[in-house]
């Protein structure tokens, strides 16, 4: 089946571009041109993945964002910013966009974003063999695609599921942000802060007290590590 994507965007000459390239790409493509009008489209058909504008009318890219997320499906988020201002690009990751471009931008470069978190979102490539990744009541199934704490099922965007799985997969030992970057993300450069924004958010989820983490932890001058409590 063809999968769908909500493009988001009032600016008619990038959304014209934006859903051309995608169509290429053989994608079915909607466009609408203000926030209130994607909940809209979401809420009648949810599509397999939105490319959502930051700056709209009625309702603005971040609100869409938290309530898209506030949704049990999940639905995949690329955002699409103009603004220089880090702190909105940040908090675009804070609500739970999967992955972000700024504009301008390059279409071929968005379809292959889209591209990669549609296959994250899919599951395991063909040929890939499930696991089942646990430690001390955190469990993480890569086939389902589904993380659990003490029985309860995590609500985590593609990149938390991805990040946590990637770090349970190497235990104990330290990344570079910028190795998680391109391992993760598949980045060879972009914005280290994504990283720092998703570790953060997933400690809100996988630890006791999320500013005192003991599963995900800090390896000052280096970055990151998954520290097993089952140790």
């Amino acid at each position: 089946m063809t999968q769908r994507v909500l493009v988001v965007d009032d600016d008619r000459t990038v959304s014209d571009v934006v859903c051309r390239y995608l169509e290429h790409a053989g994608y079915r493509v909607e466009h609408v041109g203000d926030g209130a009008a994607a909940l809209a489209a979401v809420a009648a058909e949810p599509p397999d993945l939105v490319v959502l504008d930051l700056m709209l009318p009625v309702l603005d890219g971040l609100e869409v964002c938290r309530r898209l997320r506030a949704r049990p499906d999940g639905v995949p988020i690329v955002m699409l910013t103009a603004r220089g201002d880090e702190a909105d690009r940040i908090l675009g990751l804070q609500l739970g966009a999967d992955d972000y471009l700024g504009k301008p931008f390059s279409p071929r470069e968005l379809v292959l974003r889209v591209r990669s978190v549609l296959r994250r979102a899919g599951g395991e490539p063909a040929g890939t063999a499930p696991e089942v990744l646990a430690d001390g009541g955190l469990e993480v199934l890569t086939g389902p695609r589904v993380a659990r704490l003490h029985g309860r099922e995590l609500a985590l965007t593609l990149r938390e599921f991805d990040l946590l799985a990637h770090l349970m997969r190497h235990p104990a030992r330290a990344f570079r942000r910028a190795e998680l970057l391109e391992r993760v993300w598949g980045w060879s450069f972009g914005d280290q802060s994504t990283v720092t924004v998703h570790v953060r958010r997933l400690r809100e989820k996988v630890e006791v007290d999320p500013a005192d983490p003991r599963r995900i932890v800090t390896v000052w001058g280096v970055g990151y590590r998954y520290q097993p409590t089952d140790a």
